[in-house]
């Protein structure tokens, strides 16, 4: 096994030009890990958050980013059964402790001792990365590693989002919005795949077509339109039963009066600022539901897996080499993709 391998390493926060490519030793697992040649790499914000310092700010250095892989298993350790040398897998981002009643009420995602890829642990932006063994699932027949790793934080948050917290029924009416984004994405697919009625909203025209083609039944450009007067429309006055919102204060205040009475928000960001104004006029009078949703189960994911690929299709935008890392940071900062930027080591 080498030694050492090419990651895109950061010494400290800050702008894309404190992302490095360079030697960094290849990482050493124990006897419940597994080491995994890295093939593909999507990105995440959560990437441009930490590299920024806005997340994980305390974080030791060198530090390596990144949250979603897909690869082949190069080692295992002494402990491990569920996979073996030369198995082609994708990582679930994220473990729990194991022990505490969250982890064992499958909660894992609520552990007080969650650690994420690229987060709180070592991440995937290298040749070469370790995690948990229960961490590593076989990629779908069918899928390229691209598309393995354009799977799993997204997929993960929007089910648990859709189908664990909103419990989205069919022929109910959802709002999706930046429906061009790797998220919202796999929302559109999975509340298709429920029986509701998608609404996507979206900042250019290019992306409401793709959203279109993913499944969507209405799209409303939201940088030359208000979104919930479209919405209200469509509805017929009667707003959605759903909002799956991420982008955070700059609609917030128009995703609560988007709802119908009974009503229920799911959030899993806030993109655009986190200190939104919330009316509690609407909350009550309307008896609406607000969800925090902060990745989700492991288990949310083996769920997911099962449509792929004849339900689910994982939407990739670009793929750039592990060296232009600076670039598809600035790509996804400039909100210029539809589905998930890759990169290839």
């Amino acid at each position: 096994m080498r030694e050492s391998m090419k990651a895109v390493v950061i010494h400290e926060h800050g702008g894309v030009e404190k992302l490095r490519y360079q030697e960094h030793p290849v990482p050493q697992i124990h006897d419940h890990e597994v080491l995994v040649e890295v093939k593909a790499i999507a990105l995440n914000h959560l990437d441009i958050w930490v590299r920024q310092g806005i997340a994980s700010a305390r974080l030791p250095m060198p530090h390596i980013l990144g949250s979603d892989a897909a690869g082949v298993v190069a080692a295992v350790g002494d402990s491990v059964k569920n996979v073996y040398v030369g198995e082609k897998v994708l990582l679930a981002p994220g473990w729990g402790c194991g022990f505490c009643v969250y982890c064992l009420a499958g909660d894992d995602n609520l552990c007080r001792e969650y650690r994420v890829l690229g987060e709180n642990a070592q991440g995937v932006y290298a040749e070469y990365v370790k995690a948990p063994a229960v961490n590593a699932f076989s990629i779908p027949a069918g899928l390229s590693f691209e598309g393995a790793a354009a799977i799993p934080l997204v997929f993960l948050t929007a089910w648990h989002m859709l189908v664990h917290q909103a419990k989205l029924q069919p022929g109910e009416d959802i709002l999706i919005l930046a429906a061009g984004s790797g998220v919202g994405s796999a929302g559109i697919q999975i509340a298709k795949l429920v029986g509701a009625r998608v609404i996507a909203a979206a900042s250019t025209d290019e992306k409401l077509q793709k959203a279109k083609e993913l499944g969507a039944d209405d799209t409303i450009n939201y940088s030359n339109l208000d979104f919930l007067e479209l919405v209200r429309s469509i509805t017929n006055k009667r707003g959605v039963d759903v909002v799956f919102e991420h982008v955070g204060k700059a609609t917030w205040e128009k995703s609560i009066k988007a709802l119908c009475k009974g009503g229920r928000l799911v959030t899993c960001g806030a993109t655009t600022g986190y200190d939104a104004v919330t009316d509690l006029r609407y909350v009550f009078f309307k008896e609406l539901k607000i969800f925090g949703n902060f990745m989700g189960r492991k288990s949310g994911l083996l769920e997911a897996l099962k449509f792929f690929p004849q339900r689910f299709q994982p939407v990739i935008d670009t793929a750039f080499p592990l060296q232009e890392a600076a670039r598809a940071h600035e790509r996804l900062m400039n909100r210029e993709q539809f589905g998930k930027v890759i990169l290839l080591p």
